[in-house]
């Protein structure tokens, strides 16, 4: 029986243990998606518990305590931080396959230097000692971040945020690591949602741009895509179940914009028609400033009404959706390059019946601007497991080109969650490893070594231009 989470963990060939420690171990983090509070990293303040940095939040950890049967009070409720600590571990034992367990007690090791497994048994003897290590040490988010290794993290910003504290935090000179925004439009494009009016409202406000009808809103955008630019911004990000495309006249989707803002209902079609030409607007002034697009495809946010209205979104209760994507996706993508305005684009898939599609989508629209222009983004969410990213991987080495892939993101709000990329290494070395073992490819060890630093870091900071 081999050790718990020893050096090697999950590297079984001497080819992937030389993967790792030789080369991925080493090397620094490009976080591009993530999100961290720009406010919270520039503020610095240090949380006093264990329960402050690992429970606030993060509702990868709260679904699980509700799958055990744990009271709300425990998870998002008014319990106390060690409370809420001893129920995390009674549930976390029980988490057999789930990444929580690695995360977790990688997190453990790597900060608090705690080898001994979380679990009823030993919560409050971890917990005293991880407060110990906070007590003692320095668990400031500049400093987590500088100890990780992150050379860029890019938080998620939407348009109308005036990004203080990113211009803040270009200013502090003892911080190795740059803070950079996002560009997150999706309020802006889901006149379905409530709420939609009122937002455009801040939007107009903010750009100083008169909003009446849709291209009105292209142009508040692209203004605020010019000031995000002006800050450091080189990424955008937008989230759909699946990616809208539905052509219509001015006409109509003006007739859309209106019932939308006298706040009536719209359906999904007329949706769509709104979206469209205002992504194909905004794909061209990503390609225009050189941006990189980020399209994460496949959630079903807020099912539970009861749930929602009691505690809001992001609070654990989104899933995995099955809508078909080829299509749309193919037809969006296509609309831009057809006149070759196509930005660098990372698809992100959250179902893996949609690994085939995406993995071949990416040849259809790649060019010379960039390598890889188009990619296979990370195994992310409901995906970010030990099956599910070495999945995202064969299928980018069985139809693309692996070599040249971008690598991991923490998608995460937790400043110790940098435990993610050191997983996803070592199961990226574990699986190209067992290849080079099986004799599968060749060993050559300086292409080796640029694939594994590459997809580590390299190929992200040379993608993004950062």
């Amino acid at each position: 029986m081999k050790n718990f989470l020893d050096r090697d963990f999950l590297l079984d060939t001497d080819s992937a243990k030389k993967l790792f420690h030789d080369y991925a171990e080493k090397m620094p983090i490009c976080d591009y998606h993530c999100h961290l509070s720009p406010k919270e990293i520039y503020e610095n303040k240090e949380a006093k518990t264990i329960s402050q940095l690992w429970l606030s939040g993060d509702h990868y950890k709260w679904r699980a305590m509700r799958s055990c049967g744990i009271d709300e009070k425990y998870c998002t409720g008014d319990a106390s931080d060690k409370e809420k600590f001893e129920k995390f571990a009674y549930a976390l034992q029980y988490c057999i396959g789930n990444p929580l367990y690695h995360w977790a007690h990688i997190e453990l090791q790597r900060y608090f230097g705690i080898d001994t497994p979380l679990s009823a048994k030993t919560a409050d003897d971890i917990y005293e000692r991880a407060n110990k290590a906070i007590a003692e040490g320095d668990f400031r988010p500049q400093s987590l971040i500088t100890r990780s290794n992150v050379k860029v993290v890019c938080t998620t910003d939407d348009p109308v945020d005036n990004l203080e504290y990113h211009k803040l935090i270009k200013e502090l000179d003892d911080f190795d690591c740059k803070v950079l925004p996002s560009f997150r439009p999706d309020k802006a494009l889901n006149a379905h949602l409530d709420g939609f009016a009122d937002y455009i409202g801040e939007l107009s406000k903010v750009s100083g741009v008169e909003i009446n009808g849709y291209k009105d809103v292209i142009t508040a955008l692209e203004r605020r895509a010019d000031y995000f630019h002006s800050v450091g911004c080189r990424v955008s990000d937008q989230a759909f179940e699946y990616v809208p495309f539905a052509p219509a006249d001015d006409v109509e989707i003006d007739a859309i914009f209106s019932k939308a803002m006298r706040g009536e209902k719209i359906t999904a079609e007329e949706s769509d028609k709104y979206r469209t030409p205002i992504l194909i607007a905004l794909g061209e002034k990503y390609h225009e400033l050189g941006w990189a697009m980020e399209i994460h495809i496949g959630a079903i946010r807020n099912n539970s009404t009861r749930r929602f209205k009691a505690l809001g979104a992001d609070t654990g209760f989104d899933s995995v959706g099955d809508c078909e994507i080829a299509i749309t996706l193919s037809r969006f993508l296509d609309a831009l390059d057809i006149n070759d305005k196509l930005p660098k684009t990372i698809l992100f898939n959250l179902n893996d019946k949609d690994n085939t599609v995406l993995a071949t989508m990416l040849g259809n629209f790649q060019s010379a601007e960039a390598e890889s222009k188009i990619q296979f983004g990370p195994a992310w969410w409901f995906l970010d497991t030990m099956d599910g990213m070495t999945n995202q991987m064969k299928s980018l080495g069985n139809l693309g080109v692996l070599g040249k892939f971008i690598g991991m993101e923490t998608d995460s709000r937790s400043f110790t969650s940098y435990g993610r990329h050191e997983y996803f290494r070592r199961i990226m070395c574990r699986l190209l490893g067992q290849w080079v073992e099986d004799g599968w490819y060749a060993y050559d060890e300086d292409i080796l070594k640029e694939i594994i630093e590459g997809i580590s870091y390299n190929n992200a900071m040379k993608y993004f231009n950062f």
